[in-house]
């Protein structure tokens, strides 16, 4: 188990950007060893560092619950081996035995006339955006190649943005500093009295609606899920979600669909319902995007003053910088932010962290911020963004250098098995090979995307 100022390093940065009690940050416990790699920036770092805020977070939810205070709450235990197969968990998935596509066939690094650019076509929609704004003749890995290669990275960003598709420039430096979390309101409402939790479920009867897609938003979901809280996650019909992303990150919450863009009366009348018995609302999509369905920040806590509403974007918001309004995802942010730059090979081609570690990272985030939240009674506001994560990985835990790890060479990955932490558990796309929560086990699969009533279940 480690000790010391190199174990609260990262906690002590992120309990403090939480708003957290300084003194509570040095009570988390890592122990065991795993493998997130040895690359330039200390992902391993912020991967336990996120996990342990959260595991403090629920302590200290608990405690509150239990009737107690800061005296009262107990020291969580982070093991490190889950931590690090969590944070790949989308690798470690086999749906009926079948490993699922990662990345599609068109998204990746492309070099162009000036440097490199990244493309990100999981989606259909995306793919064929790209193919429209670059007249490709082929959906094809060698007629994108060709396609951009006269063109600088800029042009190929435009170009693609302008038809609704998503590829980023590569940028050779760091994009400008952001927060790691911002109090954006506190309404002075407190939400519904919680009363007594289960020991280990200390988000037990907490309902959560979540708005949320692919990875960053739907980890902290799951995460409050494996919790105990009732997690329901809404998505529009017209927008679907990939059957692999889902089987990943649909354990701990039922999903339904509603259709506020259409003729939607009836389902936004049960959307109302749903705030209105909601304690929590998780959106993730980039500003502005639910603010004419009411469903920004200050909107629902108008509306609902006790609520706890937690917002993640890609790249910040619109007070820091002309980004914040596009669509973006941890690849793409990775290559814009200058990630992808710092992590490139001899030969110049860009290069990745180990994981995608601002999607997870920040996922475990606005899960601690919800929790923290509850605690202090609810009626607030918070805002997450994946480039705030990347920003305080080069700036706060990178400021020292490459990551120094507690525990020594060991810690690095030397006797470190993925095993221990993997779970076979049957779903509704049948039975699922997956990486267990480092908080616990969900009490069954996900169902399949969209499936579910649009109802909380009984408190």
């Amino acid at each position: 188990m480690t000790t010391g100022e190199e174990r609260d390093h990262g906690t002590a940065q992120a309990w403090k950007a939480l708003g957290g009690a300084p003194d509570l940050a040095g009570r988390v416990r890592y122990r065991g060893v795993g493998d997130l790699g040895d690359g330039p920036l200390p992902v391993r770092e912020l991967a336990r560092a996120t996990v342990g805020v959260c595991g403090l977070a629920a302590a200290e939810l608990a405690a509150v619950r239990a009737g107690g205070g800061a005296g009262d709450v107990a020291p969580p235990v982070v093991d490190e081996g889950a931590v690090a197969t969590a944070f790949v968990s989308e690798r470690h998935l086999r749906v009926e035995g079948h490993a699922p596509v990662t990345f599609a066939p068109l998204s990746g690094f492309w070099r162009t006339r000036d440097g490199w650019v990244r493309t990100h076509a999981n989606y259909p929609h995306h793919e064929a955006a790209l193919v429209r704004a670059l007249r490709l003749s082929s959906a094809t890995p060698e007629a994108v190649r060709a396609a951009v290669a006269g063109r600088t990275a800029v042009e190929v960003q435009e170009l693609v943005y302008g038809e609704g598709g998503l590829a980023v420039a590569v940028a050779r430096e760091y994009g400008e500093p952001q927060p790691l979390m911002e109090a954006v309101r506190v309404s002075g409402a407190r939400g519904r009295s919680l009363g007594d939790a289960p020991v280990g479920r200390p988000a037990t009867g907490v309902r959560v609606l979540d708005l949320t897609r692919v990875i960053a938003g739907p980890v902290a979901t799951r995460t409050l899920g494996v919790l105990g809280a009732d997690v329901l996650r809404i998505d529009s019909p017209r927008l679907p979600e990939a059957d692999d992303a889902y089987a990943d990150t649909g354990f701990g919450k039922r999903s339904a669909l509603l259709d506020l863009a259409g003729a939607g009366a009836k389902d936004r009348a049960v959307l109302e319902g749903l705030l209105a018995g909601a304690d929590v609302v998780v959106t993730g999509y980039r500003p502005g995007a639910l603010e004419r369905y009411g469903l920004g920040a200050r909107q629902l806590l108008e509306r609902w003053p006790g609520l706890v509403v937690a917002e993640l974007c890609a790249w910040g918001w619109r007070e820091w910088g002309p980004w914040a309004g596009r669509r973006g995802f941890d690849s793409l942010v990775q290559a814009g932010y200058g990630i992808a730059s710092r992590c490139g090979g001899s030969d110049g081609a860009p290069g990745v962290l180990p994981a995608q570690a601002l999607d997870h990272g920040t996922g475990y985030l606005v899960a601690a911020g919800v929790l923290r939240a509850l605690a202090e009674g609810g009626g607030r506001g918070l805002r997450f963004s994946l480039a705030g994560t990347g920003s305080w990985l080069v700036r706060g835990l990178g400021a020292g250098g490459p990551a120094r790890g507690a525990g020594g060479a060991a810690a690095h990955g030397a006797g470190y098995s993925a095993e221990p932490w993997l779970r076979v558990t049957p779903s509704g796309y049948g039975v699922l090979r997956h990486a267990a929560s480092p908080f616990g086990e969900w009490a069954v699969g996900p169902s399949r995307w969209g499936a579910d009533r649009a109802v909380w279940l009984p408190r």
